[in-house]
């Protein structure tokens, strides 16, 4: 087993880390703030954009898994040194560079986003992403790095909270048998990706080398409104039909006044006032993980909310 690097301990660099624990591989943490160790994890407390200390963290390392995001209303200024600076990790030491990818950098599209697509995206944060693969896959043809983009839609399951659409909005309020709010139609049908098959993809990404060089979207069951999942998630519940109500434009506008968060999502809210239905057939014809099914993914989540002490 071999030696990788996550940067980052979001759900996403969470769920990596431990999968790729759990398969027997030495793992290293780059966090600013550091974390307690875990069984088979190292946490290290330093900037990623340290390109010194980055590089002598990822040294022996098979592979670096960029899965770290600075504050949403911060990615425009604070994503080009951070990719910056694990690009020239991966150059200085060979490992391959699995970047953690999202679908903004697309824009708005007709039909089912493919890898295909261009990257059209029109509002800044879609263009930041957009130009940050450009520049590694780049630096990949030119035979600088080695280096694969795993794009996922929104994050769905246990790890997830206040990030995530279908998380702390929503799941502790469908518990509680109360109703919950939802950004755009809630009845429009939108891809959901499960936050441990995101995991499953980066680690089988970095080990296959017929991956690299381009993006792949991670295998994603077919894509469900807000209102249906809500109801698979009362369901579960046990709390009954769930209330599923829109949030209206204007009261978003008004709330973004106060919480750089809410006035960032004005740019994707696109994503929710028509569908929005990722196609992962790529990946999964060549490569072999699958979408967890939507009934495991809905039950695996409520007993992690179940566990929380919020939750109670």
């Amino acid at each position: 087993m071999s030696l990788h690097v996550v940067v980052g301990f979001g759900p996403a660099g969470a769920a990596t880390a431990r999968l790729l624990a759990e398969q027997g591989h030495s793992v290293r943490v780059v966090t600013r703030a550091g974390r307690s160790p875990e069984p088979g994890i190292e946490h290290l407390a330093l900037d990623a954009t340290d390109l010194p200390q980055l590089t002598a963290v990822a040294q022996g390392a098979a592979a670096i898994h960029h899965c770290a995001a600075p504050p949403y209303h911060r990615w425009v200024r604070e994503w080009p040194p951070l990719v910056a600076s694990v690009c020239a990790a991966a150059e200085d030491t060979g490992a391959v560079l699995v970047m953690l990818g999202n679908l903004y950098g697309y824009g708005p599209v007709e039909g089912p986003l493919t890898e295909e697509l261009p990257l059209a995206a029109t509002g800044p944060k879609g263009r930041v992403r957009a130009a940050a693969w450009e520049r590694v896959r780049t630096l990949h043809e030119q035979g600088r790095i080695k280096a694969v983009e795993v794009r996922a839609s929104d994050f769905f399951g246990p790890g997830v909270t206040d990030g995530g659409h279908l998380a702390g909005r929503v799941v502790p309020a469908l518990l509680r048998g109360r109703p919950v709010s939802a950004l755009g139609d809630p009845d429009v049908p939108h891809s959901w990706t499960y936050l441990p098959d995101v995991a499953a993809a980066m680690a089988e990404a970095a080990g296959e080398e017929r991956a690299w060089g381009r993006a792949w979207h991670v295998p994603t069951e077919p894509a469900l409104s807000v209102r249906e999942m809500a109801d698979r998630l009362a369901a579960e519940a046990g709390t009954g039909p769930a209330v599923v109500r829109r949030i209206p434009p204007a009261v978003l506008g008004l709330a973004g006044l106060f919480s750089p968060l809410l006035r960032e999502l004005n740019e994707i809210r696109y994503q929710f006032d028509r569908p929005f239905v990722v196609d992962s057939s790529a990946f999964e014809a060549a490569f072999a993980v699958r979408p967890t099914p939507v009934d495991e993914q809905v039950k695996a989540t409520l007993d992690w909310w179940r566990a929380r002490p919020t939750a109670r």
